[in-house]
């Protein structure tokens, strides 16, 4: 790496953990503006809220850096382009696609943290941050669904009348194994109950129906302790939960959903295509910021930053807009994901082929 290289990329690095640290203190004070009201009627310490904002502020961060590292672009290089630094670069016979070299290792650099944080990383402080605003923040929430039947594996079948996520009991539940087609036993209880001690669900006042060719074996008992692919969590609030998933937990849990035959699966197909679809999104917008930002302009830098924030709202509208619509099913969700970065890929392309340099 040459000195030019590590003069631009220093200065575009320190340029984005500025604007990060300015739009994530700003972000902080509005959202403590608005929830001020709610933590006082939880009567929450400042130890239990400078510990949800810990959890928070990862989470702010990973949303913006898209923004942040096309602010930084355009703000460093306005700043070069209005001192004539970059006609100086080009004017010694260095191109410009040479001068893009240093954005693009330091918009990869931030693309590939980014991705490693939020596909492994900020999920494990979600999950504390959801937990926070679910008990603090959100109105209580009871599992109230009637008769609710789940598939729980491939030959298993689990059913409830009715279940308390507050008790964690359940009440006339069945349990059925069926093999091609063929019911082959079923297993029935007046009540179900989750043992936290053994991390196991007991079946109490129950009987067992066993069916072997024409012949039906019937046993009762009291209490009956099992094993079962279904948790209480799963009667918990789901409020966000694909947020506190890593990548590998994510893909594990669409499987499971896939295997009980659940539907609803938009939120967490779009939030994995989502994490591998911004890095890109990062170096994409690195590349337009550098492109409307190089020249040297009346407005200074003032107008470039301007003209870049107008360009990265409509980017984010455009993401908020095609996330919508592959949740709602309207579009294919991959192809949803990826749109915005499609499009703009194609902005960079047409910018670069026809602005003047």
């Amino acid at each position: 790496m040459k000195r030019l290289d590590r003069y631009i990329l220093g200065k575009f690095l320190r340029a984005f953990v500025f604007s990060v640290f300015i739009i994530d203190l700003i972000v902080l004070v509005i959202d403590y503006t608005e929830k001020n009201q709610k933590y006082n009627r939880a009567n929450l310490t400042w130890a239990e809220i400078g510990g949800y904002y810990l959890d928070y502020m990862p989470w702010v961060t990973n949303l913006i850096v898209p923004l942040t590292t096309f602010i930084a672009c355009v703000f460093i290089t306005s700043r070069l382009a209005t001192h004539s630094e970059i006609i100086a670069m080009l004017s010694s016979g260095i191109s410009f696609r040479r001068l893009m070299v240093p954005y693009l290792i330091g918009s990869t650099m931030i693309a590939g943290v980014a991705f490693y944080f939020t596909g492994w990383v900020i999920p494990q402080s979600n999950k504390e941050r959801v937990a926070f605003e679910v008990a603090h923040l959100e109105r209580p929430w009871y599992f109230n669904e009637r008769n609710y039947h789940v598939k729980i594996g491939p030959e298993t079948h689990f059913y409830v009348e009715s279940y308390s996520n507050r008790t964690k009991i359940g009440y006339k539940v069945v349990l059925e194994t069926i093999e091609d087609h063929q019911l082959k036993n079923k297993l029935s209880g007046a009540r179900i109950e989750w043992n936290g001690d053994d991390e196991k669900w007991r079946i109490k006042n129950w009987q067992m129906r066993t069916f072997e060719g024409d012949e039906e074996v019937m046993t009762f008992g009291t209490e009956l302790d099992t094993t079962l692919t279904i948790s209480p969590e799963d009667f918990e609030n789901d409020y966000r939960r694909f947020e506190t998933l890593t990548i590998d937990e994510l893909n594990a849990y669409l499987d499971l959903l896939r295997e009980r035959g659940s539907e609803g699966l938009e939120d967490y197909i779009v939030e994995r295509e989502v994490r591998y679809a911004q890095p890109f999104a990062i170096i994409i917008l690195t590349i337009i910021g550098l492109l409307v930002s190089s020249r040297k302009t009346r407005g200074g830098t003032g107008a470039m930053i301007a003209l870049g924030f107008v360009i990265a709202f409509v980017f984010i509208m455009f993401f908020i807009l095609s996330r919508s619509l592959a949740t709602k099913g309207v579009m294919n969700i991959t192809f949803a994901a990826w749109l915005p970065n499609i499009i703009f890929s194609g902005v960079a392309f047409f910018m670069y082929r026809t602005l003047p340099r």
